[in-house]
């Protein structure tokens, strides 16, 4: 039997992400409400409209006194205009009778404005003329020094969007909303198999020829920190049955499974065959136009996700940001809007033709802005990962980029 790849040519990055979407998007119709306390990191399943006006009550933005903006006009040091107090707002109090023409009342920043009051001079400018006689010493206009009601949200406005991920602001705001648990996806469930003859436990000291289990460890953490709940299921020799038998248990308990390894032929080749005879569809991928990860293979099986990554550390790392990661954070389907940060590249890059390459990259500071520096070294090699502090994504048509252009770059989490 001819080796599994002869029957595919290699993928792009986006072809792979496409041919796996038919067949992986019922993840994303899965809801489950959870408390908002809960709720960081989590991806949102529905459109939140706002359901009240906020702020529901006109307020301050200082200390001072709540006017009528009209009885300031023409205010100034030497003339100021004359204003008189009928009392002083407390915080959490709703003013009970409306402001009179020629008057004021004392207010707190966040207190409540009185009716027929639509301004509010600051404590610096007033003088207190003695009794309940106050001078204004600087004119306000309509609207100063306060939030209108409403001028936050709107009743019915749509305010986060379905698969929205939701970070501290969007906390609050939904708090703002009185959304004490909010509808978002079930966290995914990865489950991570190391592979390979030469691998071993961290804990054991290798012998010559053998290595310890890195990838593991990069993988778990790069799932957990994409919100992900991971698991490591240890490490298989390369026996098809043995595998067989791991593989058959994490796809029941995961949505995505991850194979680290399979650094020969042989045992790519072997995985590949496996994702083939587990389930329909199967093997959708074998090989990608990427630098580095060529090697990935991948594909879907009753529903769960299979990817074999290669067994070289820095390799496997960029090919989950790239592949992997998408699925979990929700970009997938629902692309980030906000621009990547930009630098000015220190050093000339060179891409290989037909294939997309992620470059690791260190931010130097540069005045107010960076310096993109490449991190050379081989993708065998984890330190080099250790010293990047981001990606550059050279694509397809792009033979390489000069030195002093602005390159766009991805933050490592």
């Amino acid at each position: 039997m001819g080796s599994t790849s002869e029957l595919f040519k290699v993928q792009t990055l986006t072809e792979a992400i496409e041919a796996l979407k038919p067949y992986v998007l019922s993840f994303y119709e899965r809801v489950e409400k959870i408390p908002l306390t809960e709720s960081l990191g989590r991806i949102l399943t529905q459109d939140i409209p706002a359901t009240c006006s906020v702020p529901h009550f006109r307020k301050s933005t200082m200390d001072g006194m709540a006017v009528r903006a009209a009885d300031t006009f023409g205010a100034s040091e030497s003339m100021p205009a004359l204003v008189e107090c009928c009392g002083e707002i407390r915080m959490g109090e709703a003013p009970t009778n409306p402001l009179e023409k020629g008057k004021g009342i004392l207010i707190p920043t966040g207190g409540m404005l009185p009716e027929g009051a639509d301004a509010v001079v600051m404590v610096e400018r007033l003088e207190h003329f003695g009794g309940t006689l106050y001078g204004v010493t600087k004119a306000v206009a309509p609207g100063e020094n306060l939030i209108d009601i409403g001028e936050d949200l709107t009743v019915g406005e749509v305010i986060l969007s379905k698969f929205t991920r939701i970070r501290a602001q969007e906390m609050g705001l939904l708090a703002s909303l009185g959304l004490a648990y909010v509808p978002v996806l079930p966290r995914f469930h990865v489950g991570i198999l190391s592979t390979g003859d030469e691998i071993i436990s961290p804990e054991l000291e290798p012998l010559p020829g053998q290595s310890r289990d890195i990838n593991g460890y990069t993988l778990l953490g790069q799932a957990l920190a994409s919100g992900a709940e991971a698991r490591h299921y240890g490490i298989v020799k390369d026996d098809l049955e043995e595998l067989r038998a791991v593989l058959t248990q994490m796809l029941k308990e995961n949505d995505i499974v991850l194979l680290s390894g399979g650094s020969s032929v042989g045992l790519r080749d072997l995985s590949a065959q496996l994702i083939s005879e587990l389930g329909e569809p199967g093997l959708l991928f074998h090989g990608l136009a990427l630098r580095p990860g060529k090697p990935t293979i991948g594909g879907v099986v009753e529903g769960k996700m299979m990817i074999g990554l290669p067994g070289h550390p820095a390799s496997a790392m960029i090919v989950f940001d790239a592949l992997v990661r998408p699925w979990l954070d929700g970009s997938v389907i629902n692309p980030q809007v906000a621009p990547l940060p930009k630098g000015t590249l220190s050093q000339n890059l060179y891409s290989g033709s037909g294939r997309e390459e992620f470059v690791r990259v260190r931010l130097i500071p540069d005045g107010e802005g960076w310096q993109v520096e490449p991190v050379r070294g081989k993708s065998g090699l984890i330190r080099t990962m250790v010293l990047a502090d981001a990606i550059v994504h050279i694509g397809l048509d792009t033979e390489g980029i000069e030195a002093g252009k602005e390159v766009s770059f991805r933050l490592l989490r």
